[in-house]
């Protein structure tokens, strides 16, 4: 028994060293140029789609920031993850030993506790000022009520004759250059409203009227998809957006007009 008990305890002690000290500098050198290699790559790729609104660069933005702030965090954790199962994993034999007792260290702790807390608040701040910014209403901004339902989108338009009654369209246009508040409601289940292009979107929510505004800034025409699954028809509930000079909005709008005269 005791001639097993020193031959354990030697095993042990001999595991505990194995493999030297762990290399600082390679490590960081490795992290570093991976940190740059997924960064550069993570801005390269094009993620996003055509950007028509104001509201498109801040978003984009805000999205680059967090590629730069993510992706060496990721690479620390996953350097920090592979090493350790490679420097350390378990020997043949040595399944049933227990590890070395080490004590806590305090100033380490307080540092990868402080650390990402201060990396979080500024990035919730940074993304506090972006939302700011992009909700920012105008006076004389244009207003389209949206409603969905399963599974298509209708559009309300303000009468521009001052009428009380409400232009109808399943076609949304919308003039370039031109704020526009979109005032979005539903029927029957939660939808969601969003046009990639302007890089905005929000829940349709039955018994609420839910907003958000984009300042438009290029002409074409754009989609606008649901982004909440709504129904087994939820991959059709697709739409368009005309965003069209300002002439041709008017000259559209007209006729828009014209038609609920006749149909009355």
């Amino acid at each position: 028994m005791g001639l097993e008990e020193k031959t354990v305890g030697a095993d042990t002690s001999a595991s505990t060293g194995r493999g030297g000290p762990v290399r600082i500098v390679p490590l960081l050198v490795i992290g570093v140029l991976a940190s740059a290699a997924g960064i550069a790559l993570g801005i390269a790729i094009d993620w996003f789609p055509t950007a028509a609104s104001r509201q498109a660069g801040p978003i984009d933005t805000l999205w680059d920031v967090l590629v730069i702030a993510s992706v060496p965090v990721f690479v620390m954790v996953a350097m920090a993850v592979l090493y350790s199962a490679y420097k350390w994993q378990v020997r043949a034999g040595e399944e049933e030993l227990d590890g070395p007792p080490i004590h806590g260290n305090t100033r380490l702790e307080v540092i990868w506790t402080a650390v990402p807390a201060l990396l979080i608040l500024g990035l919730v701040f940074y993304a506090y000022l972006v939302l700011v910014d992009i909700e920012d209403a105008k006076a004389d901004k244009l207003s389209v009520r949206v409603v969905g339902e399963q599974f298509a989108w209708s559009y309300y338009y303000e009468s521009p004759t001052g009428g009380e009654k409400e232009i109808e369209s399943r076609e949304l246009y919308v003039p370039v250059g031109r704020q526009v508040e979109f005032r979005v409601q539903a029927k029957d289940v939660i939808h969601d409203f969003w046009i990639p292009a302007f890089r905005m979107k929000i829940d349709a929510v039955p018994g609420i009227t839910t907003r958000w505004v984009a300042d438009t800034t290029k002409k074409g025409d754009y989609p606008v998809v649901c982004a909440e699954l709504c129904g087994l028809g939820h991959a059709t509930m697709r739409s368009t957006v005309h965003v069209v000079e300002p002439a041709e909005y008017d000259a559209w709008m007209a006729k828009q007009v014209e038609r609920v005269k006749e149909a009355q």
